[in-house]
C-alpha cells in the first residue's frame, strides 16, 4: 500500500495554463500557482534575481511574439491580396485615378491606426477576463460583475471563486441606474445575450469565409501569370487546397501553427520589401497621402461612390478581431509587441507600395498585387502567397473551434465532440463535426461565387459587425468591471460606433451582392444557438418546479422504502439544489437501490477556468444514515474535462473528505438538526490525495493482479472485461481505498467511511434520465414549433449527455422521462 497524488497529471497543465493567462498581464496583483491573486512580495535575498525578472519576461514575450504570427496574424496580413480591387469595383470604378488611389490609401492607412493600433491594442487587450479575450470574455466578466446572466443553476458558492472577480469593488455611482435596469428586466438580458451570440455566429461565419477568399485570392495568381488556365480550373485546385487544409485540422494547431510562424514572417518581410520597392521605383508622392487630407479630398470627389467603397476599405483590417480572441494562447504584451513592431508597419507599407504602383498603373486595378511583383521575384510571392493563406484560414478556422467550444459550455450550442489536441496547451481543440460542415459549406462559397470580391462582401460584413458587437461589450465593462464614468464610455463608445458605423452601413449596401452569405449563415447559427438555449432552460426550468420534497425523501427512512444493495450510485442531474424529479422515477420504477447515493451535477461557470482547488463542492442530503450527498463539479468555459478515468477516484474521496470535516467543523456539526440541503464544502482535488486519511492502492487494468474479492456478480465482471478487451484505449486504473488504524476517529464517521469504501469495491453505476423534452397543449404554435421541432432535432443529432460526460456505457443506467415545458 502507497498513498499517491491523484492530481500529478494536472499540475503541469496548471502551471502552464496559468502562464499563459496571467503572463503578460500588466496589474499590481501576482497569480499564485493556481491563479489566486495574491500580494506581491519580493524577500530580501531574492533582489538579485528579482531583478532579471523583466529581461526573463521580455525574452518570453518575445517568443510567444514569433509564435503569434503563425496563429493570428494570417488573416489580417494576407489582406493586400484583395482590397484595392475591392476598393475600386463597381460605380468608383469610373473614378480610378491618382488622386483617388491616394485617398484610399489614406483610408487604408488611418483605418489600420484607429481600430486595430488604437482600439485592440491599446485598449482591448486590457479587458481580458483571467487572460482570456473574446465577446464571450467580455460577456462572462459582465455575467460575474453584474446579474446579466441567463445561465441556470449559478450559486452563491460561485462568486468565491479566486477567478470570479478583479478590478474595483465599489460601484460608480453614475452607473447605478443602468445596471438596475439591465438586471430588472429580463428582456434586455435577453437582447445582451442575443447581441453575444451574433458576435459569435459572425465569427464562425468568418471561418467559412475566410479559408474561401484567402485561397481564391492567391490562386488567382496562376491565372495572372499563365493564361491558358480556365477559371474552372482554378477553382478546382482552390477546392483541393481547402479540402486538404481541413482534412489536416484532426492533426492539431500547435504544431501547424509553429510550422506556420516562420511563413507568416517571411510573408510580411516579402510584402514590406516589395511595397518599399514599389514606393521608390513607382511614386515616392505617396507618402503625402499618410496626411488625412486625401480622404476629404477623395470623399469630395467620389461622393456617394466613395462611401459604398468604404465596404472594400474594411477588408483591409479583417482579422483583427483575432488579436482579442486568441488572448488566451499567447499574452497582451507580446501581441502588442508582434503588431506595434512587425505586422503594422510592414501592411503600411506594403499598401504604400501597393498605391505607388496603381497611381502609375491604372488598369492593373483588377490585379493589383500579383502586378506590382517585379518578374523575377513572382513565383517565390506567389508560392509565399499561397503558403500565407493557407495559414490565415488556419487561424480562423482554431478560433471558430473555440468559439463553438465556448458556445456549449455556456449552454448555447449543442453537444459535440472536442478534441484535446495538446495535453498541455489550453485551448488546442478540434471538433470533427464543424470542422465537415465548414469545409462543405466553404467549397459551396467557393464554387458558387468565383470571385473575391463577392465573397469579400459578405467577408467585410461578418467582420464589421463583430467589431460593432465588439466596441458596445467593451463600453459596457469600462463601465461595470472598470468602474469609469458613464462618460468616458460613452466617448469610447460613440467615437468608435461613428467610425465603424460608417463601414457598417456601406457593407450592408453590399448585401445583395455577396453580404447575404454572412446574413444567412449567422441567421442559421444564431437560430441552432437560441432554440438549445431555450430548450436547455425551460428543461432545467421544469426540474427545478418539480423537485422532490425532501420531507418525502426522509419519510421514505434510511432504506427509502426499498432494498439497499451493496454499490454506489453516481445520480447525475443539472440541479445544483433540491433533488431532481427523475429520482422519484428512480425509487417507483426499481426494486432496489444503491448503499451509496451521490447527486452529482456537472456545470459550467462564467470563468475560463477552475482550479483544482475549487472544482468540487461536497454536501449531504439527508442524515448520515441515509448516505445521500451532493458533490457539484465546476468547470470553466475553457477547461479541459478529461476521461482519464480517475473521477470515480476523486470523487470518493472528496465524499471522505467531507465526512471527517463535517465531524470537526463547527458549521457541519448539526446537521443531522437542521436543514440537510444546502450547505456545501469545498474540497481541494489536489490536496485530497496527501491529506486525506483514506490509503490508497493503484495498479493498471493491464496487469495481472488477482481480482479483489467483491460482491460485484461474475456477470458484471466478464462483461467489464470483454468491454474492456474491446476498447483498450478506455483501459482505467483500478484503485482501492482502506481505512488504516486511527484510534482518535469518531466511531460514526469511521463506520460512514467504511460504508463508503464497502460500496466502492462493490461497483459504482452512474444513473442518468432519458429525457424527452415536449410543449405543453396550452403552448403557442411557435413555442411548439420550437420545442418539439427544433430542439428535439438538436437533441436526437447531437451527443449524447453521456458520452459529453465521459460516462463509460457498461456502468450507465438510464430512465426515460418525459418533460412538459
Amino acid at each position: 500500500m502507497y498513498t499517491v497524488d491523484i492530481d500529478r497529471e494536472e499540475d503541469s497543465d496548471d502551471v502552464l495554463r496559468q502562464q499563459a493567462a496571467n503572463g503578460g498581464q500588466n496589474s499590481s496583483r501576482a497569480s499564485g500557482p493556481e491563479g489566486r491573486t495574491e500580494p506581491t512580495q519580493v524577500p530580501k535575498r531574492t533582489k538579485n534575481l528579482a531583478a532579471k525578472i523583466p529581461l526573463a519576461d521580455l525574452s518570453r514575450n518575445l517568443l510567444l511574439a514569433y509564435q503569434s504570427f503563425g496563429v493570428v496574424y494570417g488573416d489580417l496580413s494576407t489582406s493586400p491580396l484583395y482590397v484595392y480591387k475591392s476598393i475600386f469595383v463597381g460605380k468608383l470604378s469610373s473614378h480610378t485615378n491618382e488622386d483617388a488611389i491616394f485617398g484610399a490609401f489614406s483610408l487604408i492607412f488611418w483605418t489600420l491606426t484607429l481600430i486595430p493600433l488604437l482600439k485592440y491594442t491599446l485598449i482591448l487587450l486590457s479587458a481580458d477576463d483571467n487572460g482570456e479575450g473574446g465577446t464571450f470574455a467580455l460577456y462572462s466578466l459582465l455575467c460575474r460583475h453584474a446579474k446579466f446572466s441567463l445561465l441556470p443553476n449559478q450559486q452563491a458558492a460561485d462568486e468565491e471563486l479566486s477567478t470570479y472577480k478583479y478590478g474595483p469593488s465599489a460601484q460608480h455611482a453614475s452607473s447605478a441606474p443602468l445596471r438596475r435596469f439591465l438586471e430588472k428586466h429580463k428582456k434586455s438580458r435577453t437582447v445582451l445575450l442575443l447581441v453575444v451570440l451574433l458576435g459569435a455566429c459572425m465569427v464562425i461565419g468568418d471561418g467559412v469565409i475566410t479559408p474561401a477568399i484567402s485561397v481564391l485570392s492567391s490562386v488567382s495568381g496562376i491565372k495572372v501569370a499563365e493564361n491558358k488556365l480556365t477559371q474552372g480550373e482554378v477553382i478546382l485546385i482552390v477546392c483541393v487546397i481547402l479540402v486538404g487544409l481541413f482534412a489536416l485540422q484532426h492533426c492539431g494547431t500547435h504544431k501547424v501553427a509553429f510550422l506556420f510562424a516562420p511563413v507568416v514572417v517571411l510573408w510580411l518581410i516579402s510584402i514590406f520589401a516589395l511595397g518599399l520597392y514599389n514606393v521608390i521605383h513607382w511614386n515616392p508622392k505617396i507618402v503625402s497621402a499618410l496626411s488625412p487630407h486625401y480622404i476629404v479630398k477623395f470623399f469630395k470627389e467620389t461622393g456617394k461612390d466613395g462611401w459604398i467603397s468604404l465596404g472594400g476599405v474594411l477588408l483591409a483590417i479583417t482579422g483583427t478581431e483575432a488579436m482579442f480572441a486568441d488572448l488566451g494562447h499567447f499574452t497582451a504584451s507580446s501581441i502588442r509587441i508582434a503588431f506595434t513592431f512587425v505586422v503594422y508597419p510592414c501592411l503600411v507599407i506594403q499598401y504604400m507600395g501597393q498605391a505607388a504602383f496603381l497611381s502609375k498603373n491604372i488598369p492593373s486595378i483588377p490585379r493589383g498585387f500579383y502586378d506590382s511583383i517585379p518578374g523575377s521575384v513572382y513565383w517565390p510571392m506567389f508560392v509565399i502567397a499561397t503558403l500565407a493563406a493557407i495559414v490565415a484560414s488556419q487561424a480562423i478556422i482554431s478560433a471558430t473551434f473555440s468559439i463553438v467550444k465556448q458556445c456549449n459550455a455556456l449552454g448555447c450550442f449543442p453537444r459535440v465532440k472536442v478534441v484535446h489536441t495538446s495535453r498541455h496547451i489550453y485551448g488546442q481543440i478540434y471538433i470533427p463535426e464543424i470542422n465537415w460542415i465548414l469545409m462543405i459549406i466553404t467549397l459551396a462559397i467557393a464554387i458558387g461565387f468565383q470571385d473575391t470580391t463577392t465573397i469579400g462582401n459578405a467577408y467585410g460584413l461578418a467582420c464589421m459587425t463583430v467589431m460593432f458587437i465588439t466596441t458596445f461589450l467593451m463600453s459596457l465593462v469600462i463601465v461595470f468591471v472598470w468602474q469609469r464614468n458613464l462618460l468616458f464610455a460613452a466617448a469610447f463608445l460613440l467615437f468608435f460606433w461613428i467610425i465603424e458605423g460608417a463601414y457598417l452601413s456601406a457593407a450592408l449596401i453590399k448585401v445583395p451582392q455577396g453580404g447575404w452569405v454572412s446574413l444567412l449563415l449567422s441567421v442559421i447559427f444564431m437560430f441552432i444557438m437560441f432554440v438549445w438555449h431555450y430548450g436547455t432552460r425551460k428543461k432545467y426550468n421544469f426540474d427545478v418546479h418539480n423537485k422532490v420534497p425532501l420531507k418525502w425523501l426522509l419519510g421514505l427512512g434510511p432504506s427509502l422504502g426499498i432494498v439497499r444493495v451493496p454499490g454506489i450510485g453516481l445520480i447525475y442531474s443539472e440541479l445544483a439544489t433540491g433533488v431532481p424529479p427523475i429520482f422519484s422515477h428512480f425509487v417507483t420504477n426499481l426494486p432496489a437501490f444503491h448503499s451509496v447515493l451521490v447527486f452529482v451535477c456537472v456545470k459550467s461557470v462564467p470563468v475560463p477556468y477552475v482550479s483544482p482547488e475549487e472544482r468540487f463542492l461536497v454536501g449531504r442530503i439527508c442524515p448520515r444514515p441515509y448516505r445521500i450527498y451532493r458533490c457539484i463539479v465546476r468547470y470553466g468555459y475553457k477547461d479541459i474535462q478529461r476521461d482519464d478515468g480517475n473521477f470515480e477516484n476523486l470523487l470518493i474521496q472528496s465524499i471522505a473528505e467531507f465526512i471527517q470535516m463535517e465531524a470537526v467543523e463547527p458549521q457541519f456539526s448539526s446537521s443531522d438538526n437542521a436543514s440537510f440541503d444546502g450547505r456545501m464544502a469545498v474540497i481541494s482535488t489536489r490536496n485530497v490525495g496527501t491529506n486525506s486519511s483514506l490509503v490508497v492502492s493503484e495498479w493498471d487494468d493491464s496487469d495481472e493482479i488477482v481480482s479483489i474479492q467483491s460482491s460485484r456478480s461474475l456477470t458484471l465482471q466478464s462483461l467489464r472485461s470483454a468491454y474492456d478487451d474491446e476498447n483498450p484505449q478506455m483501459r482505467r486504473r483500478q484503485v482501492r481505498f482502506q481505512l488504516p488504524e486511527s484510534p482518535g476517529m469518531d466511531v460514526s464517521v469511521r463506520e460512514e467511511l467504511l460504508d463508503l469504501i464497502q460500496a466502492k469495491e462493490a461497483g459504482v453505476a452512474y444513473i442518468m434520465g432519458h429525457s424527452y423534452v415536449k410543449a405543453r397543449r396550452s403552448s403557442s404554435y411557435l413555442k411548439k414549433l420550437v420545442i418539439d421541432i427544433g430542439y428535439s432535432f438538436l437533441r436526437k443529432n447531437c451527443r449524447g449527455p453521456a458520452v459529453a460526460l465521459n460516462i463509460p456505457h457498461i456502468s450507465l443506467i438510464e430512465v426515460g422521462m418525459i418533460y412538459y415545458v
